[in-house]
């Protein structure tokens, strides 16, 4: 047989046999996109989930326990959450939902301040007046950290104000600073140059709040019925977590490529803010997406702490399960 007809009987036994279709996921959000949320656009647009054979659609969210409730619920098959509160709600209600990869190793959680105010560190918040939004769960940890810190949470005037005007508020003096997260330094940073100020965090993962926040979780009737979709997933979601480390600029155009109204620079700010919670010395000494033991342990010490939950009510080890990761 010639070489010629060999490759036309190939071609037509390629046609003759129909593709394989891909296996549908719908993936979760937890709040709006952004650059904090690229690598499952990554995933998408550079082709990674084509590629494991998963084709997925993004629904959109409301916050970490909103995405609980539709994963719960089975309108969702994997998505997006704070772990802690992943824990809080299957210590309470039994949810079927586990996180099956880490993603912020690091709380997200800060103050911000302007450079050259009286808060240069966060015991200094003693006396003073912060805004904070009352849709945020740092709200959760925050007398925890005043605590740690020998702050008395009496002595803090903590004001409520929506998300859109505590920048104004920091910048302008109203406040002495604003409880926000490490995902928005790029955002806060330009509006501060705006108003000629620089503005400095105070993140609370270096004042001793240590614990693992944003993960990737799952409806345990998805991870129990379509298991290999689900490794395939993790694997293709971790790939697209490493292309963005490595391709910052290529990873935030595949977002606004698919998000057309969202900027290319805000994206990147956001994304490269992110970044500093994925990829650290944590992840160097854990890995990539790993939930190390005591580290989960002391996340569901500080969520029942903060919760005025039972800490021995509940094994943080079932919150997770390590059986979909390479």
């Amino acid at each position: 047989m010639t070489r010629s007809i060999a490759c036309l009987f190939a071609s037509v036994a390629a046609m003759a046999t129909p593709a394989l279709s891909a296996d549908p996921v719908t993936f979760q959000l937890d709040w709006l996109p952004g650059g904090d949320k690229a690598p499952i656009y990554v995933c998408i647009d550079q082709g990674f989930c084509e590629e494991a054979g998963i084709e997925v659609t993004i629904a959109p969210g409301r916050g970490s326990t909103d995405a609980i409730s539709r994963l719960a619920a089975g309108s969702s098959d994997v998505g997006v959450s704070d772990i802690g509160a992943l824990m809080a709600a299957r210590a309470q209600e039994g949810v079927g939902v586990t996180a099956i990869m880490s993603i912020f190793n690091k709380g997200p959680h800060a103050f911000y301040v302007v450079e050259g105010g009286d808060v240069v560190e966060v015991a200094d918040v003693a006396g003073k007046r912060i805004a904070t939004s009352a849709f945020t769960s740092s709200n959760v940890f925050l007398p925890l950290v005043l605590q740690d810190a020998g702050v008395d949470p009496d002595a803090v005037t903590v004001v409520n104000a929506e998300p859109g005007a505590l920048g104004p508020m920091l910048m302008t003096g109203q406040v002495d600073a604003i409880v926000a997260w490490m995902t928005d330094l790029t955002r806060y940073r330009n509006q501060g140059s705006e108003a000629g100020h620089q503005i400095e965090a105070l993140p609370w993962s270096a004042a001793g709040l240590n614990l693992y926040s944003a993960s990737l979780i799952a409806n345990d009737g998805f991870l129990a019925d379509r298991p290999d979709v689900a490794r395939r997933f993790v694997g293709a979601f971790k790939r697209s977590v490493e292309f963005a480390h490595e391709n910052p600029e290529a990873a935030a155009q595949s977002v606004t490529n698919i998000v057309a109204e969202l900027g290319a620079e805000d994206v990147q700010g956001s994304l490269s803010d992110a970044m500093a919670l994925i990829m650290n010395e944590v992840t160097e000494a854990d890995g990539l997406g790993v939930f190390e033991p005591g580290r989960l342990a002391e996340t569901w010490g500080r969520v029942a702490a903060a919760q005025g939950l039972d800490p021995d009510s509940y094994d943080a080890e079932t919150t997770v399960s390590r059986d979909f990761m390479e």
